[in-house]
């Protein structure tokens, strides 16, 4: 995708030399790289065990549907929906200068049990007026993404590239996000939609840390 295109700053670019020294990268040529995530740096690197296995909330194949229910490819119109190479792409990039920001959209309690790093917590119901997000709330959010209130309404000009995440295919919660921040006027070519959430990460065998950065064990 162009929009993650950009110039990775040189202390992350040594991070494709460790491709060599480990049995499982996470893409042909990137073994592992570092992302901030509040005060610390958290190294991303897969789960080395080639026998292991997800268990929990995670390993589980059936919801109840409503309300988990499979969620479409595309969040909403003109949104990009990514994969795990783009979301680490755009953590290279994007997220690490600082124009971009990665969005975990769920409640506050499923947050405190794992994150994936380098998010910040915005709750899905913080960002969409249907559900109930307070006005000066959005507003204080929306300046919080780069958005500047101007006297004939918002300027989006200078608002962060943004990534909104959630459990997974079967999480409404992120796609909620995004059309109510859409609603709100922020433009659809800076959001995008990481459909996979936290079940495909840990699929991939990817760090999960809590709100302070501390890696969790599986």
């Amino acid at each position: 995708m162009k929009r993650f295109l950009l110039t990775l700053p040189a202390a992350l670019l040594v991070a494709a030399s460790t491709a060599s020294a480990l049995e499982v990268n996470i893409t042909r040529g990137i073994g592992a790289f570092s992302v901030r995530h509040g005060e610390r740096e958290v190294t991303i690197v897969r789960n080395q065990d080639t026998g292991a296995t997800l268990e929990g909330d995670f390993a589980l194949t059936s919801r109840p549907c409503p309300p988990f229910c499979a969620q479409p490819m595309q969040a909403a119109e003109g949104v990009a929906t990514i994969g795990e190479v783009e979301l680490v792409q755009f953590m290279r990039g994007p997220l690490a200068d600082g124009s971009g920001l990665l969005i975990d959209a769920r409640t506050p309690d499923w947050h405190r049990r794992g994150t994936i790093p380098g998010s910040i917590n915005i709750p899905f119901t913080q960002l969409n007026r249907a559900l109930g997000a307070d006005e000066f709330a959005l507003e204080d959010t929306l300046v919080r993404l780069g958005a500047k209130e101007t006297a004939t309404g918002w300027d989006f000009s200078g608002a962060r590239q943004l990534v909104l995440w959630c459990n997974g295919p079967w999480c409404g919660q992120s796609p909620a996000a995004i059309r109510g921040l859409i609603e709100a006027g922020y433009p659809a070519e800076k959001l995008s939609y990481y459909r996979g959430g936290m079940q495909l990460w840990k699929v991939f065998g990817l760090p999960v840390v809590d709100p302070e950065g501390r890696l969790l064990e599986e």
